[in-house]
């Protein structure tokens, strides 16, 4: 039974994974973009992490995880004869790589990290059950990577435990590279090997050779990252300048994030956020039992403060390296659910099942409800428009489609960045095809063909209305027998439950909209106006009028 369970649940994720729902930005920004943008040459945006004097995205991660499968997809398909690869073979392929990473390693280190044949099943069910392994895990984020560092650094740890009397040479080296490769990738990841560098103490005290293993490792580690970082960045350097041509990534990323000056620009929220919301959104059902399973090992350590070993180190590992690493991201004041991530897995792993059959099944039974209410929330409609109409306009645009003729620019509102690489490589050049053209009113926009993709955020109804028309081509000079035709028109992309955009699409004396595409499995979380539309309507309006759609916008000239 648990293994067909478990097959079910497997084909689940890969569904989600096939899914284009866009949980964050990030998920395509801080990787598969810029990625993309260098090995194809498709138009592609650099966020501030990649153009600040001291950049905090290190591309040691990035080119393992999407610049080979790229590269190997561009050397097939080439080879067979194709001149490009199609953005969307490229899109699909990254999120089946990191299914098939989610599936092998994450999957792999939940099965050695519990060595109880029962709990082992019923750990590996409950991880792939969870909607947190469905979505964010198979999808594009440096947080996805971080847990599968994460898990196998504690399944090394765990490893070396194991046999004490050996100094566990290869084990060692990895865990140095893995250290490296983390604290490059996000700079969050040292909170989560705090536990497991206290449980490898006394091990690295009585077998020295060990600690020498990971020292050298991670210095290697650290001369291949820093070299692939010059490289990225373009800095020259010698031996001289190794360390100052360019900031190495994770001290910067530090810098940073220890200024809340910084934090401030991506939102402050309570220290008590992490715990109180961020943790329940991830696996509330769980976490009283996660409660029911920390006072004992507690009170196990508790009783030889300066020996974690004194508790099963497999408990230690999967229990308090979450917990102590949530303690530590507490003190910083940006706060996001997916920064927990690692927790997850680990957490879940930790856990005991109730003893009673009622409480067991009440758990079971709001476990699924939970993941099937959070998995299609987050793994088919948030903001699940956004990756099908990019790379519809840009098929449209590259088939030459008679309602992308004459389209000067393409407005996105009120929806996240879209990708730009996605828009078939038919876009306008990586400076000017950014979201990143438009933040004011009196920005001044020069499209460029073809049409740029320009990003007005969430920028208020009027301010976009005063924008987007003033681009839109006047009607020419009357022509023979007395009738003009419009000289080109915008496309705007926008959710259907923009109200506010009925009006101008109903003056049809002077506008004509003409619906280009409409994306149905696509909600807008951050057009809930609870305290305008009461809590029935903004979800009548939200719900009942869900969906992306693309209109050309274009005078009516008689």
């Amino acid at each position: 039974m648990w293994t067909r369970l478990y097959l079910l649940l497997l084909l689940v994720r890969l569904y989600f994974a096939l899914s284009p729902s866009y949980i964050h930005p990030d998920e395509n920004f801080q990787g598969p973009e810029i990625i993309a943008g260098r090995i194809f040459g498709f138009p592609y945006h650099q966020t501030w992490e990649f153009t600040d004097a001291n950049p905090i995205r290190s591309a040691f991660s990035l080119w393992p995880v999407y610049g080979i499968p790229m590269k190997i997809l561009q050397w097939l398909l080439t080879d067979t004869g194709k001149e490009e690869v199609p953005p969307v073979i490229i899109y699909y392929t990254l999120r089946v790589v990191m299914f098939t990473l989610s599936f092998v390693l994450e999957d792999w280190a939940i099965y050695e990290l519990v060595q109880s044949p029962r709990r082992r099943k019923i750990a590996t069910v409950l991880v792939a059950s969870s909607y947190v392994t469905w979505t964010y895990q198979t999808h594009t984020f440096s947080n996805s990577v971080e847990t599968m560092v994460v898990l196998w650094t504690a399944v090394l740890t765990q490893r070396i435990l194991d046999t004490p009397a050996y100094s566990s040479l290869f084990a060692s080296t990895l865990i140095g590279f893995l250290g490296v490769l983390g604290t490059f990738n996000r700079i969050t990841f040292p909170a989560f090997v705090v536990v497991p560098g206290l449980l490898l103490l006394p091990h690295f005290w009585r077998k020295p050779l060990s600690f020498l293993a990971v020292l050298l490792s991670a210095f290697a580690s650290f001369v291949v990252a820093q070299t692939s970082d010059l490289a990225f960045y373009s800095r020259p350097y010698n031996i001289a300048t190794f360390f100052t041509a360019l900031q190495p990534i994770p001290l910067s990323s530090l810098r940073y994030n220890l200024s809340p000056s910084n934090l401030a620009l991506h939102g402050t929220h309570p220290s008590f956020t992490h715990f109180l919301a961020n943790l329940p959104l991830l696996l509330a059902p769980a976490l009283p039992l996660v409660a029911l399973s920390l006072p004992s090992l507690l009170q196990t350590i508790a009783t030889s403060p300066l020996n974690l070993s004194a508790a099963p180190s497999s408990q230690t590992l999967l229990l308090l390296t979450p917990f102590v690493a949530t303690f530590i991201l507490s003190l910083f004041s940006h706060q996001e659910p997916r920064f927990l991530l690692p927790c997850v897995p680990l957490l879940l792993s930790g856990i005991q099942l109730p003893r009673t059959k009622r409480t067991r099944q009440l758990f079971v039974g709001s476990w699924i409800v939970f993941n099937i209410a959070l998995g299609t929330l987050m793994g088919i409609f948030h903001q699940g428009g956004v990756v099908p109409m990019q790379i519809s306009l840009g098929e449209q645009h590259h088939s030459g489609t008679s309602l992308l003729q004459e389209v000067r620019a393409i407005y996105w509102w009120r929806t996240y960045s879209p990708p730009i690489w996605l828009f078939d490589g038919a876009n306008s050049s990586p400076s000017s095809s950014s979201s990143f053209l438009a933040r004011s009113s009196n920005t001044t926009l020069t499209p460029l063909p073809p049409p740029p993709t320009i990003d007005l955020m969430g920028m208020p109804y009027m301010q976009m209305w005063d924008l987007v028309s003033s681009q839109v081509p006047e009607c020419p000079a009357s022509t023979l027998f007395g009738k003009s035709k419009s000289a080109g028109a915008d496309i705007i992309v926008a959710p259907y439950s923009s109200v506010e955009l009925d009006s101008w699409r109903d003056d049809t004396k002077k506008w004509n909209f003409t619906e280009v595409r409409i994306e149905k499995t696509h909600l807008n979380l951050d057009d809930l106006e609870w305290g305008d539309d009461g809590f029935v309507g903004t979800l009548r309006r939200v719900v009942g009028r869900r969906g992306l759609v693309a209109w050309r916008v274009e005078r009516r000239c008689i």
